[in-house]
């Protein structure tokens, strides 16, 4: 146990109009960080000198509240475990992109092809593979984690740490590594352009609303894909029986819908040792296939690779050829959940798997299905299964059905983890989160989202009953989300990699230009099912956007009951506490028993406390702080979870508790967990008093004995009675502001109201607990 002894009763942090941690800047400025940019580190050390300034003797001391280990990282996998996780990746990452040859040709064409035009359309097929797959995801963007979290959100978040365009809840603050770059160490034009964005409201929203409408385009293809995948390949039982009826097709696609969502529970490295083999199968079959049709029918299709025919190929045919990307685009959809999968994985699993194994074999199974279309036109309708190989059509037929199940887990998986991030930064509220692995710490599970996607997907394949018609829906969100990683990853490559921006100007424009020209090609396809999609990120979007809205009026509430305790308590005359003068200066009367109040900062005083302090005028003869600090690990060894720290208020303690995801920490014997931790704190003082040489003998005594005073009273307070205090802050709107503004704040506290966390969730004596409320303007 690290136990540390700090005085804080005159340490403050000062929260300004927007709810950021600052401090008071002194005559020279020193405390202002660049272009007044104040961060949470810097408040940290002012911090922490004013308490050096009160109580001089202490300067070796460490409060102990912030560790390095308590910031994410990244996991780092080698050798045969890195050999493992990229096996199993192929069962989660690649099975959208793995089943797009079931359907991308007859999404394209719409006749059979002239031999021309079917090379023209693989060299497209090809080339995005290479540049929209290979170069931009896996080589680049796959390096803009933010501690091995992926996505366009998580690359949002990276860039908040680097620059201020974000507000952040201030309980939250010290659990983010700050890591903006000095102004002296970027390039001029950088300079400029970092003073430009943190100066512009209209940039900081827009970078906002990017982030967020990403990960609600993710979601809204999460309910597309499955459907999409699955009755794709079960639309292949037509060629084996061609008198099926639709019903059946769309029954079964829908019961396989259902098994899906039922296994999740399972986790991601369960199911996923059994997904890999089958992806792992079903690309052999689309490589032998290749092979098997390129030696059999027509292996010219190679001259595809030459960029000349994909131009060609537009120019011949203009504005046909342009929406014809539409269907071309279907070739890399799940690219995007590739980057949002990066937390279930890592970067190197990912790049080994795709440049190692995927790839080729996607591109020998493309090539493959053209080959024999030249020869066999009318089969572009139904190419995988048209080109089977003779006796192989059945063994097809179940590797597909198998696939298309596994493709699923993709976008499922990545929903999960785009959930948890606008979680964590106050996006949305707080659902069920459950780590499914030990060993992969990004591996996730959200049971409501996971069912209410169940319904979706189910709806979505009755209701769209066939692939072309869930294309024409499908590739606009996935456009939309890769031209919003291509924004953020430019910004990411300025500010956290710190290249020259005139460096980055050229890859900027080419993949821009290429995320245009999709884009728009998919929008043609907006009238006849994409608005179905647009229309549900958007309504995401919205209650996102209102939550993070109210948050922050909240945070704003909040701060300004966030002092030190000097600012309500002070000692009189005669040594007994009282109120400050600002809080009326009425004597406080002490409580028999142990009050345990529940801190969501972890470094201030709780909103709780000064709250039932300065309405109750009483204090408990004994007080713990007690903080919870969840880290993104299994577990938390007992010699480093607790951290006790003495404050300035007289018998005043707080504990700081550190906790992985697996550990449980809220019991019903938490009461004497504390007091075990407070007490063997001071035992420890004692024994650390005996074993120094004292400068003074009385004052060494006199030290020891208050210290006994202390364990006597702490054992008294707990034998009396012990309670858990709670704060129970409600909101009302306030006078001022629009009807708008009123309006929104309105459908915030109702979604806060219904739901928040209650305080009976809490695995504790029901008759320990005291819930304070209390009443905040918004």
């Amino acid at each position: 146990m690290t136990s540390k002894l700090v005085n804080d009763s005159d340490a403050s942090i000062v929260f300004d109009e927007n709810g950021h941690p600052s401090i008071p800047m002194n005559p020279s400025g020193s405390s202002q960080g660049d272009d007044g940019f104040v961060n949470i580190r810097a408040c940290s050390i002012s911090r922490r000198r004013s308490v050096l300034a009160i109580e001089p003797g202490l300067a070796d001391e460490d409060p102990g509240l912030r560790r390095p280990g308590d910031y994410r990282s990244a996991q780092q996998f080698t050798g045969w475990s890195l050999a493992k996780l990229s096996f199993l990746s192929l069962g989660v990452i690649y099975g959208d992109i793995g089943t797009s040859p079931l359907y991308v040709f007859s999404s394209t064409f719409v006749e059979p092809p002239t031999r021309q035009d079917l090379v023209g359309v693989l060299s497209l097929v090809l080339w995005s593979l290479i540049f929209m797959v290979t170069i931009k995801y896996v080589i680049i963007i796959l390096h803009a984690d933010n501690d091995g979290e992926g996505g366009t959100f998580s690359t949002y978040s990276l860039l908040s740490r680097y620059l201020n365009i974000a507000k952040r809840d201030p309980r939250e603050a010290s659990l983010m590594e700050m890591k903006r770059t000095a102004t002296v160490d970027l390039e001029g034009s950088g300079r400029q352009l970092r003073r430009g964005i943190e100066s512009s409201r209209f940039i900081k929203t827009s970078l906002k609303v990017i982030g967020v409408f990403a990960v609600t385009m993710v979601l809204a293809d999460g309910v597309l894909t499955p459907a999409q995948s699955v009755l794709g390949a079960i639309q292949g039982i037509e060629v084996a029986a061609p008198s099926i009826s639709k019903s059946t097709i769309i029954g079964v696609t829908d019961a396989i819908l259902i098994v899906l969502y039922l296994i999740q529970p399972l986790g991601i490295s369960k199911i996923s040792m059994v997904f890999a083999p089958i992806i792992a199968v079903w690309f052999a079959f689309n490589a032998v296939f290749g092979i098997y049709n390129l030696v059999k029918y027509d292996a010219t299709v190679f001259k595809a690779f030459y960029p000349y025919y994909a131009f060609d190929y537009l120019i011949r045919h203009k504005e046909e050829g342009w929406r014809h990307l539409g269907g071309v685009l279907l070739a890399f959809t799940g690219v995007e959940a590739l980057f949002a999968d990066l937390g279930a994985f890592s970067r190197k699993a990912i790049q080994l798997s795709w440049l190692g194994y995927v790839l080729p074999c996607l591109v020998l199974g493309y090539v493959g299905q053209a080959a024999f279309i030249s020869a066999h036109p009318e089969a572009y309708s139904n190419p995988f299964f048209n080109a089977a190989p003779p006796g192989t059509l059945y063994p097809a037929l179940v590797i597909a059905i198998l696939a298309a199940i596994v493709a699923s887990q993709a976008i499922i998986t990545a929903s999960f983890q785009l959930l948890a991030q606008v979680m964590k930064f106050s996006y949305f509220p707080q659902l069920k989160v459950v780590h499914t692995s030990k060993i992969y710490h990004g591996q996730l599970y959200v049971p409501l989202a996971n069912w209410l996607l169940m319904i979706g997907t189910v709806l979505v394949a009755s209701i769209y009953n066939n692939t072309t018609s869930l294309g024409n829906a499908y590739g606009v969100c996935v456009m939309f989300v890769t031209f919003f990683d291509t924004l953020m990853v430019t910004l990411v490559s300025i500010f956290v990699w710190r290249f020259n921006p005139f460096l980055v100007a050229f890859p900027w424009m080419i993949f821009t230009l290429l995320d245009a020209t999709f884009l728009s090609s998919a929008l043609t396809k907006v009238p006849d099912g994409a608005w179905f999609t647009l229309t549900l990120a958007a309504a995401l979007a919205c209650v996102f956007l209102l939550w993070r809205f109210g948050k922050e009026r909240q945070w704003l509430a909040e701060a300004k009951d966030r002092f030190p305790t000097s600012h309500f308590i002070a000692r009189s005359s005669d040594g007994h506490l009282r109120l400050t003068d600002a809080y009326s200066g009425v004597p406080l009367s002490t409580i028999q028993g142990l009050g345990i109040f529940f801190d969501k900062a972890g470094e201030t005083t709780p909103i709780v406390f000064s709250q039932f302090v300065t309405k109750l005028t009483s204090i408990p003869e004994a007080i713990v702080f007690f903080h919870l600090r969840p880290l993104d690990r299994p577990t938390v060894s007992p010699g480093d979870r607790y951290t006790v720290s003495r404050l300035g208020i007289p018998n005043c303690y707080r504990l700081v508790v550190r906790y992985g995801f697996n550990d449980e920490v809220v019991t019903p014997d938490l009461a004497i967990i504390i007091f075990k931790q407070i007490r063997s704190f001071l035992i420890k003082q004692t024994t650390d008093n005996s074993n120094a040489v004292p400068s003074s003998n009385l004052t060494s005594s006199k030290d020891d004995q208050q210290i006994k005073d202390e364990i006597a009273r702490l054992d008294r307070a707990l034998a009396y009675k012990v309670l858990f205090i709670t704060g129970k802050g409600q909101m009302k709107i306030g006078h001022n502001g629009n009807w708008l503004r009123k309006l929104l704040l309105w459908a915030f506290l109702w979604i806060r109201d219904n739901t928040r966390n209650r305080i009976a969730s809490l695995q504790l004596p029901v008759e320990e607990i005291v819930e304070v409320g209390f009443l905040k303007e918004i």
